[in-house]
Order: C-alpha cells, then structure tokens, then sequence
C-alpha cells in the first residue's frame, strides 16, 4: 500500500512539473509576441518623425524640458496597453490537452470510418463475386438441363420412330410370313396327295407280283417251293432291317415304342408326330418372324456401340420353343422364351419376358394374336435398350 501511494505521489508532482514548464513557456511567447509588436510600433514612429520638417526652437530651456515631458506623456498616454492576463493555468491546459484528444479522437474516429468503408467495399465485392459465380453456375446448370432435356426429348423421338418402324417391318413380314403358310399348306396338300398316289401304285405293285406267283406256281409247283421260301425269308430280313431303322428313328424323335408295334404302327407313330410338329411349326411361325424381324432391325440401327448383338434361337422342331439372347451368352441365358403351353397345338402360347431384370413378366397370347405380342416385344427391347443408353450416360 506505501508503494502504491508513493507512486501515485510521484505522478502527481511530475503532473504538477511538466503543468508548470507549459505555463513557463506560454509567457516566454507572450513576451516575446508583445517585445515584437513594440519594436514595430516604435519603427513606424520613427520614420514618421523623420519625414516632418523640424521648425528652429528659439524657446528656452525650461521651457523646451517641460515640453518634452509633457509630450512624452502624451505619447504614452497614446500607447498604453491595457493587456491584463487573467491566466488559469489548469484550464488552460485542460483546454489544450482537450482539444488534442479531440482531434485524437477525430483522427481515430476517420481512421475507423476509412477501415469500416473499405470493410463495406470488400463485402460488396465479395457479394458480387458470389452473385457471378452464381450466375455462372445456374447458367452452366440450365445450359446442363436443356441439354438432358434436348437428349431426352431426341431418345423420345428415336423410341417413337424406333417403334413405327418396327411395327412397320413386322407387319410386312406378317404379311409374308401368311403367304409362306399359304405356301406351305399348299405344298403338304401336294405332298400328302403324292403319298396317296405312291400307295396306290405299291398296291398295284403287289397286286402284279401275287399275279405273277400265282402264274409261276401253276407252271412249276414242284421247284417254286423251294424259291419261294427263300424269297420270304429274304424279304422277312430286309423288313426287320427297315423295322429296326424305323423304331431307332422314333425312338430319336422321343416316341414311345413297344416290341409289338407293327411296321404300319410305327409309320403312323411318326405321321402323327410329322403332324404335330407341323402344327406346332405353323403356330409359332409368325411368332418366330415377327421376333427375327425385330431382332435384324435393332442389331441394324438401334443397338449401342459397345452392346452385343441380340441372336433369334429356333428349337421349335426339337423341343417347340423360341427364344432371343445376346450372342456373347449362353443358351440357358436367355433373354425371351417363346413356347405352347403343354406342346399342344390347339393351347395357348406362353412368353417369359426377362428384359428387365427387376421384373420378369409370363404373358399367354392365342395364335391370332401377333400383332398384340410384336407390341409387347418392341416396347420391352426397346425399353431394354434405353436402359443402356441410360447407364452409359450416367
């Protein structure tokens, strides 16, 4: 606490000191200010004693000294000074200090506006930086957007054209594909009337041949024994011979056989099935063109660069199915399967559709309904396709 007081009265005495060294030095230049102001007085009166004329003095001593006095006192009397310092020196220097605060405080009040409006100045173009920036990125965005919505609006219109074409050529080939049934029928018609005709002449064959027996044994009965049996026997060979190729190429086809099915039961078996595999050809003909002319049309203009080409598999002999893969896969990956339903002809033909893979879709369609299947199949390959495109883009 002593320190502490000591301190504060040493500040106080040196306070005292430098108040009384500014008041010194605020007389020494009133002083001189006054000194200044006299010398000048004097040096104007000076020069105004020398321009009047000087008038000869023929008075007396006395008298000229009294004069001389009295206009010495005149020219004070002319020259006094009423100056009267009232100085208080505390307020003085209180003003003085005051008034250096102030414009210490003026200063840094200025200093502070210049730093707050170059503060201001550096927001502002801060913000209008952002703001271009901005701009810049909403712009590139809408530049972005149009051209997504210019590619799309071109996908939309490639689909559509996709589409018309499509069922364009599916239905010139539909029209070609009912000529060729036409055709077809017409040829087994043909056929099956040339194999009416072919029995026929085999019957009048035999016929000829028990004829000519008949005459040979009324001629030679004795020696056409012994010839006759071994021409059954060797008929009876080559007839178990054809036999067997015929049950081996039944039973190739996957027909049941027994041992006691004759030769004319298996020659019927495998009519039948000719038949059947007819029917079943017939039936899925169309479906089978419309899918092969779809499939040439996409691999021809539609498909993506890096995408492999889709191939139409025809089992429709061997095993009554059709269906479309990608050539670089396998035949159990498969993308479409076509078959009927139970191998029966008169049945409804089913279609798995596996071409999008988070929904696989079994739809059954009658023979007559073509046109409603090419539909289906060109919006799900075409759908399938812009999937791709979509990846690729992404």
């Amino acid at each position: 606490m002593k320190k502490k007081k000591k301190k504060k009265k040493i500040k106080k005495k040196s306070k005292i000191r430098r108040k009384i060294k500014k008041s010194k030095k605020f007389k020494k230049r009133l002083k001189r200010t006054f000194k200044k102001k006299s010398k000048k007085i004097k040096k104007t009166l000076k020069r105004k004693k020398k321009l009047k004329v000087r008038k000869p003095i023929f008075i007396k001593k006395t008298r000229s000294t009294k004069e001389t006095f009295r206009k010495i006192i005149r020219f004070g009397d002319r020259f006094k000074f009423n100056i009267k310092f009232n100085l208080n020196i505390d307020r003085s220097l209180q003003r003085f200090f005051q008034g250096i605060a102030d414009k210490i405080d003026a200063f840094k009040q200025v200093i502070e506006e210049e730093r707050e409006k170059k503060k201001l100045d550096e927001v502002k173009r801060m913000k209008k930086e952002k703001e271009a920036v901005i701009r810049k990125n909403k712009l590139l965005k809408q530049e972005e957007l149009k051209l997504k919505q210019n590619e799309v609006r071109e996908e939309i219109k490639l689909n559509k054209e996709r589409k018309i074409d499509l069922r364009k050529f599916i239905r010139e080939e539909q029209a070609q594909v009912r000529k060729e049934q036409a055709e077809k029928q017409r040829l087994f018609y043909e056929k099956i009337k040339l194999e009416k005709k072919i029995d026929q002449f085999r019957k009048r064959e035999a016929l000829e041949i028990k004829n000519l027996e008949k005459f040979v044994l009324k001629q030679e009965r004795e020696n056409y024994e012994e010839v006759q049996e071994r021409i059954e026997k060797i008929k009876l060979k080559y007839q178990a011979i054809r036999d067997q190729k015929i049950r081996e190429r039944i039973e190739q086809l996957g027909i049941e056989v027994t041992d006691e099915d004759t030769r004319s039961d298996l020659l019927e078996k495998e009519r039948q099935f000719n038949i059947a595999r007819e029917k079943i050809e017939n039936n899925l003909e169309s479906f089978y063109r419309s899918m092969s002319s779809c499939i040439f049309q996409l691999n021809r203009r539609w498909l993506p660069k890096k995408m492999s080409l889709l191939r139409v598999v025809d089992l429709r002999y061997e095993s009554s199915e059709i269906f479309i893969k990608l050539d670089e896969e396998n035949d159990e990956n498969w993308i479409m399967l076509v078959y009927l339903k139970d191998n029966d002809p008169s049945s409804n033909i089913v279609v798995e559709d596996k071409t999008n893979p988070a929904k696989n879709q079994s739809n059954e369609y009658k023979p007559n309904e073509i046109f409603k299947f090419s539909d289906a199949l060109v919006d799900s390959l075409t759908s399938m396709i812009d999937r791709e495109y979509k990846k690729k883009l992404n």
